[in-house]
């Protein structure tokens, strides 16, 4: 584990690159313009020349992170080199804000269950595959070795076993239900330690056959761990009615004047003659002359 100034100073780096690569700016140029604004006194200064050199060679950017695994978790080079990938469409703004927010939760002291769940969550909603990001999960510093077999374990059992039993069972609200009633605390579930809570554990018998997003969401509101950055939707622009209405007459005005032209055989042009609130002038009839007109 990093100390608390080195994650949030990735959080300032991630978000700061976030929102630059919008201006149409080379990463390249955005890690060479940011290693002077970060802290100097920790080592992303030093991380990010690195990546920058690494750049200029291989035009990457998840490669150059996974050559500095002691600064960089192997979940966030996963994130990253998940973008790279074409078959996964995971855009690189959306993984810039996940790493942002686990960074940010990191500096205001994370818990390895809070960890898991985020991770795991930005796998589901992100369709990031479970095998090797799984065991990017697994190598973090962040979990020890109970939770590193357990981790193992979900990867193996996905998918046959529910995701909420797998918690449940793991948790300290099963064995003390074991414990309240006579029965030997290991009960039918999978051994091992205890790695959750009593609320998560409660938490997670109230989810059983359900869709684990919806246990990700319960825990977020209970329990206050962070959520997985979602793509908003693309927003509509609004319509000029005024407009719209205007270009439907017309086109209701030419669907006439085709109607008429077929059924009747021409066009009658005196409709376009006539202006409205205008009476039409009635012709003057002039008296039959006999003779030479004469004038005075």
């Amino acid at each position: 584990m990093l100390p608390r100034e080195e994650y949030i100073e990735q959080a300032y780096f991630f978000r700061t690159l976030r929102e630059r690569s919008a201006q149409n700016v080379s990463t390249q140029d955005l890690l060479i313009s940011m290693r002077d604004e970060v802290l100097a006194t920790t080592r992303l200064p030093m991380a990010l020349d690195f990546l920058a050199s690494e750049i200029k060679l291989h035009g990457v950017l998840g490669p150059a992170m996974a050559k500095i695994p002691h600064y960089f978790a192997p979940f966030q080079t996963y994130i990253v080199q998940a973008t790279e990938n074409d078959k996964l469409r995971f855009d690189f703004p959306i993984a810039l804000a996940v790493l942002e927010r686990e960074a940010t939760y990191r500096s205001q002291g994370a818990t390895p269950t809070g960890v898991f769940m985020y991770q795991f969550e930005t796998i589901c909603r992100n369709r990031l595959g479970y095998d090797r990001s799984l065991d990017a999960v697994a190598a973090d510093p962040i979990f020890d070795e109970p939770w590193r077999e357990w981790i193992l374990e979900v990867r193996r059992k996905l998918g046959i076993v529910d995701f909420a039993d797998m918690v449940y069972y793991r948790s300290e609200h099963y064995r003390n239900q074991r414990r309240n009633e006579g029965l030997d605390e290991e009960g039918e579930g999978p051994k091992g330690p205890v790695l959750f809570a009593e609320k998560e554990g409660k938490i997670a018998l109230a989810h059983r056959r359900k869709d684990p997003l919806f246990l990700f969401s319960a825990l977020e509101r209970q329990l206050g761990y962070p959520t997985v950055p979602r793509p908003k939707p693309p927003q509509r622009e609004q319509l000029n009615v005024p407009a719209l209405l205007s270009r439907l007459d017309r086109m209701e005005a030419r669907l006439r004047l085709v109607e008429e032209e077929s059924q009747q055989g021409g066009i009658n042009l005196e409709n376009f003659m006539k202006r409205p609130g205008v009476k039409p002038v009635e012709p003057i009839e002039l008296p039959p002359t006999t003779g030479p007109m004469e004038f005075e």
